[in-house]
């Protein structure tokens, strides 16, 4: 297929933060660039979920910020501010109420402990009255590594993930949920439709065994309209999803879901095998799809919508997103990198 060029990669909503960071300032913007609360935070959200907050500077005494609350896509908030030296966010919910359309304002306010954050928040609706209040936690981000050179990287022994026959070595994430997956001569298949033709929105599976850093190849087929994921550690989707012919976008087949646009379009059609090349290391990723490198050893900001933990540090599992539509994968193979 014709290759599209694109866009720049786009790492989120902070990027330019990391930018400014490079250059030379003057006195009274490193009085500025010393606020405690700039920069990228790990978040803890009420009843454990994994979020992320991004903080910028923009200019002296004003910031800006980005959130991923839970599931979803990384979106700014309407506001973000120090009062009392404390870093105060406020974003919008829009709700229907009565079948129409309200507005909620959700304050977070976080005070700052070492490098962590306690937040409260408060929610109200657009007449004022209190409906939520909660607490939750924050911790700052180490600054990424430089970037790894890709040709000294060693590799330990390949770890076949399918064995082409059983689940062994998988399993379901949500008991609650049917388990749509199964494996056939060598193929991992999810397939949602239940008896009735309705979508039975099935679980969520992964590895029982977990990594850090490694490459990760396979093949992927989806219908049309497919949607999966593959989630490296639990904590960062590359989306896996049928958009061929669309211009390129963070949403996309290949991309570091809602953070890094592919650079190319190298999808195929639905329903024609696809391969995938990944290699994950010092929180840089690279992604080859269909021969092409989408995204080349690019730094990733922070957890994506629906990760297992917001902590980038700690190894986890391979996990495949099977809640949304049918989607078939073989020949997973993973090899890990050997520091």
């Amino acid at each position: 297929m014709k290759n599209t060029p694109c866009a720049s990669s786009v790492y989120g909503l902070v990027t330019a933060g990391l930018l400014f960071g490079s250059m030379s300032l003057s006195a009274e913007e490193k009085n500025c660039a010393a606020n405690p609360y700039v920069g990228r935070w790990a978040l803890t959200l009420p009843g454990g979920g994994a979020g992320w907050l991004g903080v910028e500077r923009r200019s002296c005494g004003a910031l800006t910020g980005s959130l991923l609350w839970g599931g979803g896509s990384v979106l700014p908030v309407a506001e973000t501010k120090i009062e009392n030296n404390a870093l105060v966010v406020v974003r919008k919910h829009n709700v229907k109420k009565d079948g129409k359309n309200v507005q909620n304002t959700e304050t977070m306010t976080a005070k700052l402990e070492g490098d962590k954050l306690a937040f409260s928040s408060r929610t109200v609706t657009c007449e004022g009255k209190e409906i939520a209040q909660a607490q939750f936690a924050g911790k700052k981000i180490p600054d990424l590594p430089p970037r790894p050179d890709l040709a000294k990287l060693k590799f330990g022994a390949p770890v076949p993930l399918l064995n082409g026959k059983d689940m062994t070595g998988w399993k379901a994430m949500n008991a609650k949920a049917p388990n749509c997956w199964s494996i056939s001569d060598g193929m991992l298949s999810n397939r949602v439709k239940g008896p009735d033709g309705k979508n039975r929105h099935g679980t969520n599976i992964r590895t029982e065994a977990e990594f850090e850093d490694f490459n990760l190849k396979t093949d992927v087929r989806v219908p049309k309209g497919g949607n999966s994921g593959i989630y490296l550690r639990g904590i960062y989707e590359v989306q896996i999803a049928e958009t061929f012919g669309k211009p390129c976008d963070s949403h996309n087949m290949g991309a570091l879901y809602s953070r890094i646009v592919p650079s190319v379009a190298a999808e195929k059609p639905a329903g024609e095998w696809q391969t995938l090349d990944i290699t994950l290391v010092d929180r840089h990723l690279t992604v080859i799809l269909n021969g092409k490198t989408i995204i080349g050893n690019q730094p990733v900001l922070g957890c994506t919508g629906g990760a297992m933990t917001s902590d980038e540090f700690r190894p986890g599992p391979i996990y495949l997103q099977g809640d949304h539509t049918d989607v078939d994968y073989r020949n997973m193979v993973l090899t890990p990198i050997v520091k």
